[in-house]
Protein backbone atom coordinates (compact mmCIF):
# COMPACT_ATOMS: atom_id res chain seq x y z
CA UNK A 1 0.00 0.00 0.00
CA UNK A 2 2.39 2.69 1.24
CA UNK A 3 5.35 3.10 3.53
CA UNK A 4 3.23 5.49 5.56
CA UNK A 5 0.20 3.29 6.17
CA UNK A 6 -0.48 -0.38 6.64
CA UNK A 7 -3.90 -1.96 6.10
CA UNK A 8 -5.10 -5.28 7.54
CA UNK A 9 -8.56 -6.73 7.04
CA UNK A 10 -10.56 -9.47 8.68
CA UNK A 11 -14.17 -10.55 8.47
CA UNK A 12 -16.65 -11.74 11.06
CA UNK A 13 -19.94 -12.82 9.50
CA UNK A 14 -21.34 -9.73 7.75
CA UNK A 15 -18.79 -7.35 9.28
CA UNK A 16 -15.51 -6.37 7.62
CA UNK A 17 -12.90 -4.95 10.00
CA UNK A 18 -10.19 -2.82 8.41
CA UNK A 19 -7.25 -1.72 10.57
CA UNK A 20 -5.18 1.19 9.32
CA UNK A 21 -1.93 1.95 11.10
CA UNK A 22 0.48 4.75 10.35
CA UNK A 23 -0.22 8.00 8.53
CA UNK A 24 -2.91 8.91 6.01
CA UNK A 25 -2.12 11.95 3.91
CA UNK A 26 -2.22 13.31 0.39
CA UNK A 27 0.30 10.72 -0.77
CA UNK A 28 -1.73 7.65 0.18
CA UNK A 29 -5.23 8.50 1.48
CA UNK A 30 -7.06 7.93 -1.77
CA UNK A 31 -5.26 4.65 -2.46
CA UNK A 32 -6.06 3.38 1.05
CA UNK A 33 -9.75 4.28 0.95
CA UNK A 34 -10.15 3.01 -2.63
CA UNK A 35 -8.55 -0.25 -1.54
CA UNK A 36 -10.98 -0.53 1.37
CA UNK A 37 -13.94 0.17 -0.89
CA UNK A 38 -12.90 -2.40 -3.50
CA UNK A 39 -12.02 -5.19 -1.06
CA UNK A 40 -15.33 -5.14 0.84
CA UNK A 41 -17.63 -7.88 -0.51
CA UNK A 42 -21.28 -7.14 -1.27
CA UNK A 43 -22.45 -9.48 1.52
CA UNK A 44 -20.89 -7.25 4.16
CA UNK A 45 -23.38 -4.95 5.89
CA UNK A 46 -20.97 -3.23 8.29
CA UNK A 47 -17.45 -1.96 7.67
CA UNK A 48 -15.49 -1.07 10.79
CA UNK A 49 -12.52 1.14 10.13
CA UNK A 50 -10.17 0.76 13.09
CA UNK A 51 -8.02 3.89 13.17
CA UNK A 52 -6.68 3.34 16.69
CA UNK A 53 -3.19 2.89 15.21
CA UNK A 54 -3.43 5.81 12.81
CA UNK A 55 -1.17 8.65 13.90
CA UNK A 56 -1.90 11.36 11.33
CA UNK A 57 -4.75 12.50 9.06
CA UNK A 58 -4.56 15.48 6.75
CA UNK A 59 -7.37 17.16 4.81
CA UNK A 60 -6.94 14.75 1.87
CA UNK A 61 -7.45 11.82 4.23
CA UNK A 62 -10.57 13.38 5.74
CA UNK A 63 -12.00 14.01 2.25
CA UNK A 64 -11.23 10.40 1.28
CA UNK A 65 -13.02 9.11 4.38
CA UNK A 66 -16.09 11.20 3.54
CA UNK A 67 -16.04 9.71 0.01
CA UNK A 68 -15.60 6.18 1.37
CA UNK A 69 -18.61 6.69 3.63
CA UNK A 70 -20.72 7.86 0.69
CA UNK A 71 -19.62 4.95 -1.54
CA UNK A 72 -20.45 2.39 1.13
CA UNK A 73 -23.78 4.06 1.92
CA UNK A 74 -24.69 3.87 -1.79
CA UNK A 75 -23.99 0.13 -1.59
CA UNK A 76 -26.18 -0.11 1.55
CA UNK A 77 -23.20 -0.80 3.78
CA UNK A 78 -22.66 1.02 7.06
CA UNK A 79 -19.31 2.47 8.11
CA UNK A 80 -18.12 2.92 11.69
CA UNK A 81 -14.75 4.01 12.99
CA UNK A 82 -12.78 3.07 16.10
CA UNK A 83 -10.72 5.99 17.39
CA UNK A 84 -9.77 6.19 21.08
CA UNK A 85 -10.53 9.52 22.75
CA UNK A 86 -6.84 10.07 23.49
CA UNK A 87 -5.75 9.42 19.89
CA UNK A 88 -4.18 12.44 18.20
CA UNK A 89 -6.49 12.11 15.18
CA UNK A 90 -9.70 12.17 17.23
CA UNK A 91 -9.75 15.97 17.40
CA UNK A 92 -9.36 16.22 13.62
CA UNK A 93 -12.26 13.82 13.05
CA UNK A 94 -14.49 15.79 15.40
CA UNK A 95 -13.40 19.23 14.15
CA UNK A 96 -14.16 18.29 10.53
CA UNK A 97 -17.51 16.81 11.61
CA UNK A 98 -16.64 13.46 10.05
CA UNK A 99 -17.83 11.95 13.34
CA UNK A 100 -21.32 13.30 12.58
CA UNK A 101 -21.39 11.34 9.32
CA UNK A 102 -19.56 8.21 10.46
CA UNK A 103 -20.21 6.95 14.01
CA UNK A 104 -17.08 6.68 16.15
CA UNK A 105 -16.48 4.05 18.82
CA UNK A 106 -13.84 4.73 21.48
CA UNK A 107 -12.46 1.25 21.88
CA UNK A 108 -12.40 -2.28 20.49
CA UNK A 109 -14.84 -3.51 23.19
CA UNK A 110 -17.41 -1.07 21.83
CA UNK A 111 -16.58 -2.37 18.37
CA UNK A 112 -17.32 -5.91 19.52
CA UNK A 113 -20.67 -4.82 20.94
CA UNK A 114 -21.49 -3.20 17.60
CA UNK A 115 -20.54 -6.35 15.73
CA UNK A 116 -22.70 -8.48 18.02
CA UNK A 117 -25.65 -6.13 17.54
CA UNK A 118 -25.32 -6.38 13.74
CA UNK A 119 -25.03 -10.15 13.92
CA UNK A 120 -28.33 -10.25 15.84
CA UNK A 121 -30.22 -8.31 13.14
CA UNK A 122 -32.49 -10.36 10.87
Amino acid sequence: MSDLARVETSRVDATQVVRVTGELDLSNARAVTDSVSHTVPEQVTLVVLDLAGTTFLDSAAIASLFRLSERLRNRRQDLRMVIPREAPIRAVVELTRLSQVVPVDDSPPELLDTMRAYAALP
